[in-house]
């Protein structure tokens, strides 16, 4: 059975997870609003959909009461407060593009875990609290990137991020039912964010359906067999027709 979480010290950390999660994407969705050119509103839009948006998903699927953004107001004020920050200063440059994957990552690894803690906190089972764990983690991306009529990045062709926060989930899940709830939200966190940042540094990526099959992979060897063979005969009339 799970650990039952009921002591201050799980829900403060708990606390400071989500916020914090909040707080990164927030971030993440204001920086997305400058590059779009959006004023105040969309600036405050893109970062309450990215900051918050993954947790509603989570407590909407949970139905445990109303989402906890709309109930407590230190979430709708962070990614507020977080937004106007940003529309007035410019997070950009080469600083920023050294801090995002960190930033990125921190996010990744707050919400996985707190989103798995909080879905065993209601009673459910391991894999409801990975997959519900992982969605908190990438929920709010797929819905800023889809108002932007964008393919949410999480679908594929990039370095591994669905994957870290399913891990992570993971490794919360495996240490909550050892009944260490607390460990299992830190450890979360290292692993989400190391593994995501390790997969960017590395730049791993999960392979596309055609490389999983065998017939993909039979038709790129003959494809290469073909185009070899009609180099290889291409250069051979050239050299006759040199000669004569």
């Amino acid at each position: 059975m799970a650990a039952v979480v009921d002591d201050d010290v799980v829900r403060t950390v708990f606390f400071a997870l989500d916020l914090t999660g909040v707080f990164a994407n927030a971030v993440l969705g204001s920086v997305i609003a400058r590059r779009e050119k959006f004023d105040v509103v969309g600036f405050m839009t893109l970062a309450v959909l990215s900051g918050l948006g993954g947790g509603i998903i989570r407590d909407t699927l949970l139905q445990h009461g109303p989402p906890v953004a709309l109930t407590k107001q230190a979430y709708l004020l962070t990614a507020l407060c977080t937004a106007a920050v940003a529309f007035v200063v410019r997070v950009e440059g080469r600083w920023w593009d050294r801090l995002w994957p960190w930033v990125d990552a921190l996010a990744l690894g707050c919400w996985a875990a707190a989103g798995a803690q909080k879905t065993l906190s209601v009673g459910l089972g391991w894999l409801p609290a990975i997959l519900l764990g992982a969605m908190t983690a990438v929920g709010g991306g797929v819905v800023r990137d889809i108002v932007l009529r964008r393919v949410p990045t999480v679908l594929g062709g990039n370095t591994l991020y669905a994957t870290c926060a399913l891990a992570a989930s993971g490794a919360l899940v495996a240490l909550n039912y050892l009944g260490h709830p607390t460990l299992g939200m830190i450890a979360a966190l290292v692993v989400g964010a190391g593994l995501c940042l390790l997969a960017r540094w590395r730049g791993w990526i999960l392979p596309d359906a055609d490389a999983w099959s065998p017939m993909a992979r039979v038709s790129r060897h003959v494809s290469r067999r073909y185009r070899d063979r009609r180099r290889r005969r291409l250069l051979k009339d050239g050299r006759h027709e040199s000669q004569e």
